[in-house]
C-alpha cells in the first residue's frame, strides 16, 4: 500500500524539499488570475496546502490517503490553520460543495494515476470542480525523469534517526516506474523495518495535452518547473497550467 506506513515519516525524508519557493511558484501561478478558492488534490500532509491558506486562500486538501490526512491535520493544527477541511477522495472522484477558482495538483500527484484513463477521470472531475475559466495547475516528474534519471536507478539515505533504500524499475512498454522502498526508522535502541512498493507512470507531454483539450480544458503552459520557461525533453518537471473553457459532465 502506497503512503500507510510511511505517511508519519514522510515530512521527516522530505527535508530537502523547498517548499517555501514551492509555495510562491503556485501563488505566483494563482495570483495571475485573481485566484481566491483552491481544490488541493493529492495534497499528502498538507505542506502546499497549508502555505497557500496562510497566504489568503480558501483552500480544501483532498488526497486518497487517511495516513497522510493524518499528518496533514496535525501541520496544519501546528501552524494555526486548523480550519482547513481536508477530505479522503481519489483524484479520479473529486468533489466540491461550490465550484472553485482553481484546482491544483503538486509533487507528483499525476504520476501516481498509472493509466490514461485514470487521467482523464481526473481532469474531468476537476473539470466539473472548477468554476467557468476556472484554473487547473498540475506538475508531474517527466518521462526523461522516470526513465533515464530515476528507472534502473538505486537510492539510499542514512541519518541517525532512519535509513533508507530505494530500488527502480522502469518499464518502457507500460511507461511504469516500479519503486520499491525499504525502511529502517530507529524506535528505541531498535530500528524497525518496513517496506512499501509505489508506481508511477511516465506520462509523456503530448498525450497529455490532448487529453486536457479532450475533457474542456485549454494550455496556458507547459513550463520548466519553478520557471514560466517552456518545458524540454530535458526538462525534469513539468508544470502544467490549464484553463477550463467548457463543462464536461
Amino acid at each position: 500500500m502506497q503512503y500507510h506506513s510511511f505517511a508519519q515519516y514522510y515530512d521527516r525524508m522530505m527535508h530537502d524539499v523547498d517548499y517555501e519557493s514551492w509555495i510562491a511558484y503556485v501563488v505566483d501561478l494563482l495570483k495571475k488570475s485573481s485566484v481566491k478558492t483552491v481544490l488541493d488534490a493529492a495534497c499528502g500532509t498538507g505542506r502546499i496546502t497549508i502555505g497557500l491558506a496562510k497566504r489568503g486562500f480558501w483552500i480544501t486538501g483532498s488526497d486518497c490517503s487517511e495516513e497522510m490526512l493524518m499528518e496533514a491535520r496535525k501541520n496544519a493544527l501546528e501552524a494555526g490553520c486548523k480550519s482547513i477541511p481536508f477530505v479522503c477522495r481519489n483524484m479520479t472522484e473529486l468533489c466540491v460543495h461550490k465550484p472553485v477558482d482553481a484546482v491544483i495538483s503538486t509533487c507528483d500527484g499525476v504520476n501516481y494515476l498509472t493509466d490514461l484513463d485514470q487521467v482523464r477521470q481526473f481532469f474531468r472531475s476537476a473539470n466539473r470542480c472548477l468554476r467557468p475559466n476556472g484554473l487547473l495547475l498540475f506538475d508531474i516528474s517527466s518521462y526523461h525523469k522516470l526513465s533515464d534519471t530515476i528507472g534502473e536507478n538505486t537510492f539510499t539515505e542514512v541519518e541517525d534517526e532512519y535509513a533508507y533504500i530505494w530500488e527502480n524499475m522502469f518499464d518502457p512498454e507500460s511507461q511504469l516506474l516500479e519503486m520499491n522502498l525499504t525502511f529502517f526508522v530507529r524506535e528505541g535502541m531498535l530500528f524497525r523495518r518496513f517496506f512499501e512498493q509505489h508506481l508511477q507512470r511516465a506520462h509523456r507531454m503530448e498525450e497529455l495535452c490532448t487529453l486536457l483539450e479532450q475533457e474542456g480544458f485549454a494550455l496556458i503552459g507547459a513550463y520548466e518547473a519553478f520557471s514560466e520557461e517552456r518545458a524540454s525533453e530535458d526538462t525534469e518537471r513539468i508544470q502544467f497550467v490549464v484553463r477550463k473553457i467548457e463543462d464536461r459532465v
